[in-house]
């Protein structure tokens, strides 16, 4: 008889699944509980002396009805008390009242402790093993212990009863693989054919992941640089799916940075279920809670409190029987379908999601689900596992993680919370006025430390009187050696002590206060305080040499941020719990780049050719235009001129990208005087999702007139568009795209050029180039499409910029102004003296 197939079950996984109850209750746990902890738990088993033996990993097979579970963990820490005994350490962080920490607080916390203690005994032939719970209470740090001694009969028994429970959700984990895995090796491509570069892309992904072994330091890493209307989304989902079916890999994670791409790769697998009836694979979209949940207040805010939302309260009583409901169904799950199951089973959507993406083979999510420090799935990745990483539109990754790590506070939450408080006295407005002193004092010595023009603080700071202080502002603060200081702005290499120790002293009064009035006015405005004291006092136990400190002094405001510039550590930790990683895009150059930025400087990179023929691409420059800033108000007519020769060339739409919303409408004030004939559409800052479709849809297919939109690059309309066939047959860029001039550029070309001699290109060339390669890539989506890009400045036509270039740009035309420009419109619309 064949023995059963294994299956691999986290014991935590375990306990929790079957035994936790209760609803969900938000309140004052924070969003990085689990790396708090881990620091906590270093501390105690530190503290423990020498014979306690911290983090032990324990594994055991155990075969219970029919199914050969390998169950695994790690006990927090193993020891021998006085009279020989071996204990078993389960310690706990909480922020709860210590008197509510009681014995019986938390069945599953014993039976973790359980669970390691029954596999302890059986490896070490011990008759007897004790199980202590260690409760720390993070405000107070007050320890709480409970100690429990069991046979190692009982806990055998126990363990395998908990097994027992687990069976019927272990047959049915079973038999979803091996449909799975059958479904998965007779899956074919969804097409005809592959498009031009689609069978190497594919190829290079499937090798990737096949490459990687679980658990393997770094995993294997790949970058591929993909041109637009290659079809990347397919040809990186379907290689991936085939390597899960060949064995290599038990889960598929599509990170992404838009909402427009995940829905790419919704419809990916849509068409896969659609080409392959009966497809078992099973996939779920996770979405911000902002956006899916169910129960907001008056004001918007979150209410995940079981007294306030019937999604939470009882949630844990009810989820198993969601579960089992949904993994019967349909296979997809994407917002719509979490919301739909939501009101069906009163659950919490976006807990639904979480809980579903355990059974699911693929996972649909933004970056921050894998790269962010606070909200990244620690069920996943709290350790290394069998995972597969597709990071679709990767040239995004490097400023998304940088703003990942990074924190920002500023003062004005301080003196907010003590308006919001009023005049009362209390522990908490002591603190408040505290921190509210620090952070006034800082200050006035960045506005003696780096004055903005023409500005001198004014005196009434000197007297306290714009703050809100009862007291009299304390004497100077000590802050680090500055490292550059322009313009009310100051950087350091090293925390600022003296901010931080007070916000870290606020913490308890805070959350007292928070438990303690709960109905309160003020508590929406504390609430947030209290996230916003808690992201910034993270932050600080990250820092290390790949930070800065910025001071911002603006008027009475001053602003607090610990800033990564070099996100390489983090990113490289993160990818590494994987078995392997494709990081893809069309726009990844120089590799280089990309590789150092994102931690991978010994990855593959691969970059593929064009799909569509060259001469479907009219590309063409105006290298007599400066749009540098010292120049654009000089160039305003040139730049018209040239957008309205692009327009006459066939009528159609166009859109024009600009470096910022001031340049932009400054031309387009130009635009619409000098050219009424011309239909025109501009960006406006800030739209929504509506504002954001309504722009789209002026882009009709077939348009009798012409359509000229102004946009920005980098911005909504920059990337992630999809304008297929006539819907857009043209586009100019307007300048290289360099960041404005800032201190925070600054100081990161100062980091690059420290560590590189690049700062330059990692601050200000290479992400300039990548915004207009993305811009041009809107226009040639498919292989029936033909249209247009004109680039309008001189530096197009210099060494450091042609050598970014992507290959199927090789036929690029210099032109000496609008009337040559004309004349090749004419030449590659066909029109010739017809025009």
């Amino acid at each position: 008889m064949p023995s059963p197939q294994p299956i691999r079950l986290p014991i935590r996984q375990l306990v929790e699944f079957l035994l936790r109850t209760g609803s969900i209750d938000s309140r004052f746990t924070g969003f990085d509980r689990a790396n708090e902890g881990a620091r906590i738990h270093r501390r105690l088993q530190k503290a423990a002396g020498e014979g306690y033996a911290a983090e032990v990993y324990l594994t055991a097979q155990r075969e219970v009805e029919g199914f050969l579970f390998v169950l695994e963990g790690r006990a927090d820490g193993i020891f021998q008390n006085e009279d020989g005994t071996v204990v078993i350490d389960e310690i706990k962080t909480t922020a709860l009242p210590t008197e509510e920490l009681t014995e019986d607080r938390n069945p599953c916390h014993w039976a973790q402790g359980m669970v390691y203690g029954a596999i302890y005994a059986a490896q070490n032939q011990l008759e007897r093993l004790s199980v202590r719970l260690t409760y720390y209470q993070i405000d107070t740090d007050e320890i709480t212990r409970y100690t429990r001694h069991f046979t190692a009969g009982e806990l055998d028994a126990f363990l395998t009863g908990l097994l027992r429970q687990y069976a019927p959700w272990a047959r049915r984990q079973m038999t979803w693989a091996e449909a799975r895995t059958a479904s998965l090796t007779a899956l074919t491509f969804p097409f005809p054919a592959y498009r031009p570069g689609q069978r190497a892309l594919a190829g290079e992904i499937y090798r990737a992941c096949i490459a990687g072994r679980s658990g393997q330091k770094n995993g294997t890493r790949l970058f591929c640089q993909a041109p637009t209307g290659i079809g990347k989304t397919m040809s990186a989902l379907f290689p991936a799916l085939k390597a899960i079916g060949a064995g290599s890999g038990e889960k598929l994670f599509y990170l992404t940075a838009r909402s427009t791409t995940q829905a790419a790769a919704e419809d990916a697998l849509a068409r896969l279920h659609a080409s392959t009836p009966g497809l078992a694979l099973r996939s779920v979209t996770l979405t911000a809670k902002e956006k899916v949940c169910l129960c907001k207040d008056a004001e918007g805010h979150l209410a995940c409190l079981p007294e306030a939302c019937p999604y939470a309260n009882g949630y844990y009583e009810r989820i198993k029987d969601a579960l089992a409901a949904l993994l019967d169904g349909a296979p997809q799950f994407d917002r719509a379908a979490l919301e739909a199951a939501a009101r069906q089973f009163t659950v919490c959507p976006f807990e639904l999601g979480l809980d579903l993406s355990a059974w699911a083979d693929v996972v649909i999510g933004d970056y921050n689900y894998l790269f962010d420090p606070v909200v990244r799935l620690h069920r996943f990745f709290d350790a290394a596992g069998d995972w597969l990483f597709l990071i679709d539109e990767a040239h995004n990754l490097p400023d998304r993680a940088r703003a990942m790590y990074s924190a920002g506070f500023a003062k004005s939450a301080l003196t907010d919370a003590k308006r919001a408080l009023g005049r009362s006295k209390s522990s908490l407005k002591t603190a408040l006025s505290r921190a509210d002193r620090a952070f006034l004092e800082a200050r006035k010595q960045v506005a003696v430390l780096a004055p903005r023009r023409g500005v001198s603080p004014p005196a009434a700071d000197v007297a306290g009187q714009t703050s809100l202080l009862e007291e009299t502002p304390a004497p100077g603060i000590a802050l680090p050696e500055p490292l550059l200081a322009q313009e009310g702005t100051v950087f350091f290499r090293e925390l600022p002590d003296a901010l931080l120790k007070p916000l870290h002293a606020l913490q308890a009064p805070l959350q007292d206060w928070l438990e303690q009035n709960p109905d309160a006015d003020a508590h929406a405005r504390l609430l947030e305080l209290y996230f916003a004291v808690q992201d910034i006092t993270r932050a600080a136990d990250r820092y290390d040499t790949h930070f800065v400190t910025q001071l911002t002094a603006r008027g009475s405001e001053l602003e607090l941020e610990l800033l990564c510039l070099d996100p390489s550590a983090f990113v490289d930790a993160s990818l590494g719990c994987g078995r392997a990683a494709a990081l893809f895009s069309a726009t990844l150059t120089p590799p280089s780049y990309y590789r150092g930025v994102l931690g991978c400087p010994d990855a593959r990179a691969v970059a593929l050719e064009s799909p569509f023929p060259p001469d479907h691409l009219g590309l063409y420059c105006l290298p007599g235009i400066s749009t540098r800033y010292r120049d654009r108000e000089a160039s305003i007519p040139a730049v018209s001129d040239a957008l309205a020769a692009l327009a006459g060339g066939k009528v159609g739409n166009y859109l024009a990208f600009f470096p910022s919303y001031a340049y932009l409408r400054r031309v387009y004030e130009d635009f619409t005087a000098r050219y009424p004939g011309i239909a025109t559409l501009a960006q406006e800052s800030g739209l929504d999702d509506a504002a954001r479709a309504a722009f789209l849809q002026k882009f009709t297919p077939d348009p009798a007139q012409t359509l000229l939109g102004f946009g920005v690059m980098g911005g909504i309309f920059g990337e992630g568009v999809d304008l297929v066939g006539d819907r857009l047959i043209g586009c100019a860029i307007v300048g290289v795209g360099l960041p404005q001039v800032n201190p925070r550029q600054e100081i990161l070309r100062r980091y690059y050029d420290e560590q590189s001699g690049t700062g330059f290109d990692y601050a200000y060339r290479y992400p300039g180039m990548n915004k207009v390669l993305q811009a041009a890539g809107r226009v040639i989506r498919t292989a029936g499409d033909r249209g247009v890009v004109l680039l309008l400045d001189d530096r197009f036509a210099r060494s450091e910029y042609t050598r970014l270039f992507p290959r199927h740009w090789q036929h690029l035309k210099y032109l000496n102004g609008t009337e040559a420009l004309k004349e090749e419109l004419d030449h590659f619309w066909g029109q010739g003296s017809s025009r």
